[in-house]
């Protein structure tokens, strides 16, 4: 991502902060979803170009937060020389008032005085701290907000944000807010519980079709059944019956309050290694199986994946999908043998500081 003025060019550019794995899922619903043309995509951040920019971007699902780009770059030094290279692109190379009345389009202004939020996240080895480079964000920006507004350490009405990675940086204007993220269904949390966007990631590589039955045999709090709701609202598709389950009745009992406003979901208690359906009823699977963290012992988790695959294979259609999210891929794999499912795609991905693998498969 070569350094750019943001105010040549006739709009200006977009970025998406994604959950790291899943750039190429995130590139994949821009393009389809708001026909975007992705410039860039690395390292958490997906750089790209729509036709028009609204309100629409705040609909994707498989990122975490949408900015209006100010300036980029992927040549910083890692030395205290970038400080007066921020200073310098955030005070000369950005159309701030620009960026801020397209802001104020798809983020109105608050009744009275508007307040704004510097926010600054820095990662990698660098020869400056993040308070240091905040301060020369800060600076570059002397003079380009009206007097009139005041500082807020939260809740602000416009945030400006500075991302380094390494050697990459991008300064830009935040048109989404924490719910793109954290989602407002979220009314009940379990522990190590799924994130949405991840969720949201799991559900697209499905590739869901109307009328189809989508089944989620270890639902926990349900986060993967919201999110194929979700999706199936926002693209005014028809689903079947949505199913969800779990052995747990703690989790049922987090699921239904999260689900409940969304849409009907059939939750029944159940071991998902014995499932109450017929053979060959469900079209995709969809599920975040236990690592092996949540089990008595590490060893439990090949055969309970064998022994699951075998019963999910059973109620899978021909020609179905499953999409599992699973910290051992080689006990997966050789579930997925086991039964003969087809290898799609997988991506890697981290959870909760752990490597895991979310992977696609298809019954023949």
């Amino acid at each position: 991502m070569a350094h750019r003025r943001g105010k040549d060019e006739s709009s200006p550019p977009c970025y998406a902060m994604v959950f790291p794995g899943l750039e190429a899922v995130a590139e994949e619903e821009i393009a389809a979803d708001l026909h975007g043309d992705v410039k860039r995509s690395s390292g958490e951040i997906v750089v790209f170009r729509v036709p028009e920019i609204d309100a629409a971007l705040l609909q994707l699902r498989t990122v975490e937060d949408v900015f209006l780009l100010a300036w980029g770059t992927d040549k910083l030094s890692r030395r205290a020389t970038d400080l007066e290279r921020i200073r310098r692109w955030s005070s000369h190379d950005a159309d701030w008032n620009r960026l801020l009345s397209i802001h104020h389009t798809i983020r109105p202004k608050p009744k009275g005085k508007p307040t704004y939020r510097l926010v600054t996240q820095m990662t990698g080895e660098h020869g400056y701290r993040r308070t240091d480079a905040r301060k020369a964000l800060a600076e570059g920006l002397a003079g380009k907000l009206p007097a009139s507004w005041r500082h807020a350490e939260e809740d602000a009405a416009v945030e400006i944000w500075l991302t380094i990675i390494g050697g990459t940086a991008v300064c830009g204007l935040r048109l989404s807010d924490r719910t793109m993220r954290h989602r407002k269904y979220k009314l009940e949390h379990l522990p190590a519980s799924l994130r949405p966007t991840v969720a949201a990631a799991m559900v697209r590589l499905a590739e869901i079709k109307p009328g189809q039955v989508i089944l989620d045999p270890m639902c926990g709090a349900g986060t993967i059944l919201a999110e194929a709701l979700g999706w199936a609202r926002h693209c005014n598709v028809r689903l079947g019956r949505i199913l969800g389950g779990d052995i747990e009745r703690s989790a049922l009992h987090a699921a239904e309050p999260n689900l409940r406003r969304l849409g009907e979901v059939t939750l029944t208690r159940w071991d998902a290694r014995t499932l109450p359906f017929a053979d060959q009823s469900v079209d995709r699977i969809v599920c975040n199986p236990p690592f092996g963290k949540q089990l008595s012992r590490p060893e439990e988790i090949g055969p309970l994946y064998r022994d699951a695959l075998i019963e999910w294979n059973r109620v899978l259609r021909p020609g179905g999908r499953a999409v599992l999210l699973v910290s051992d891929k080689i006990a997966l794999r050789e579930a997925a043998e086991n039964v003969h499912w087809r290898f799609i795609r997988q991506l890697r991905i981290r959870v909760l500081g752990q490597p895991a693998f979310l992977s696609v498969w298809r019954k023949d």
